[in-house]
């Protein structure tokens, strides 16, 4: 099986079925006993809604385990759920990091695994996962870039041969986005809205530039009033979630440029004909890929289904496992 173990969302692919699984990367325990009550969607709805005596969380952060017995608990949960609660199954896995782990961090993701029951672990870096997914051709001698904007974090690579030639790990993604719309309610509508609010504003009306030629309608938000901690709503369009994200996409835009300047110029010439491609959930939003382009006079495609483009390349690497057996970290 393949798992695209990500800081927002997981995503199971069996090899046998395709994508059998989509949840989001929380879990909810009890707080005296740390007994683990619901996993994914049932553990999400409650984040900042959970009782004193349960506690909801999400035990990855920017790409890496933060807690390590909850992770485990969640992928054990999970491959559970992907083979139907037949616990003879002791799957090979493949699962995807970020670029810029450390050695430590590796490890920790392999023990989580191995100790949910895989019987073999092997584990790929999420660029080269998109790349595949997005049915880039990675081992090839051209060069291709690619740029997986997830919750955690943001991966941009060039990738040559079946290898990453130079890349950048910004921990600036989808999870700093919901942020930043927080503290934007927060100053400009005087407005306190949770995490989910948030996440929700950005997926309907979130978008990069002010400019778009098909804008959302307008959204009605509700919240607790700072002023009278009253509950109230407020409208809010597209134009302002642009403005409340533009600094963190300003610093996206500048790992990009720099990533662009550190690329050997044989493969820069390839990725001028072939342009630059976006996976991840944060490749969504609306006007991102012409902002992007704009900034890199560069052409920019958005992978087909982005969000799965992970999950999609974790699976072909196992399904051609010696084809792609260079690039997979065991």
């Amino acid at each position: 099986m393949g798992i695209d173990l990500g800081t927002a969302n997981t995503l199971v692919y069996v090899s046998s079925k395709g994508i059998v699984l989509e949840e989001p990367s929380v879990v909810a325990i009890e707080r005296k006993t740390e007994y683990p009550r619901a996993f994914g969607k049932e553990a999400k709805l409650l984040l900042g809604r959970s009782p004193e005596n349960i506690e909801a969380l999400r035990p990855l952060k920017d790409g890496v385990i933060a807690d390590f017995d909850a992770t485990e608990a969640m992928i054990h949960e999970f491959v559970k759920r992907a083979f139907e609660g037949n616990p003879l199954v002791h799957p090979r896995m493949v699962i995807g990091i970020p670029s810029g782990v450390t050695k430590l961090e590796r490890r920790a993701v392999i023990e989580a695994a191995t100790n949910a029951g895989a019987r073999e672990v092997n584990l790929i870096e999420e660029p080269i996962a998109a790349a595949i997914g997005a049915g880039l051709p990675v081992t090839e001698a051209t060069g291709n870039m690619i740029i997986d904007i997830g919750g955690g974090t943001t991966e941009i690579a060039v990738i040559a041969l079946g290898g990453i030639v130079c890349d950048k790990s910004v921990k600036i993604a989808g999870d700093v986005f919901t942020n930043d719309i927080i503290y934007y309610m927060r100053t400009q509508h005087n407005l306190f809205v949770g995490e989910s609010t948030a996440e929700k504003i950005k997926i309907q009306i979130g978008a990069a530039v002010e400019d778009l030629e098909t804008p959302p309608e307008d959204m009605s938000v509700q919240g607790r009033d700072l002023l009278t901690g009253k509950p109230k709503q407020v409208e809010v369009s597209h134009r302002e979630i642009a403005k409340a994200l533009d600094k963190s996409i300003q610093r996206i835009e500048d790992a990009i440029m720099e990533t662009l300047s550190q690329t050997p110029p044989e493969l820069a010439a390839d990725i001028y004909n072939t342009g630059i491609y976006l996976a991840g959930g944060g490749s969504m939003l609306r006007g991102l890929d012409k902002r992007i382009s704009l900034k890199t006079d560069l052409p920019v495609y958005i992978a087909e289904d982005p969000l799965r483009a992970v999950v999609r390349g974790t699976g072909m690497a196992l399904k051609n496992i010696n084809r792609f057996k260079s690039i997979l970290i065991k």
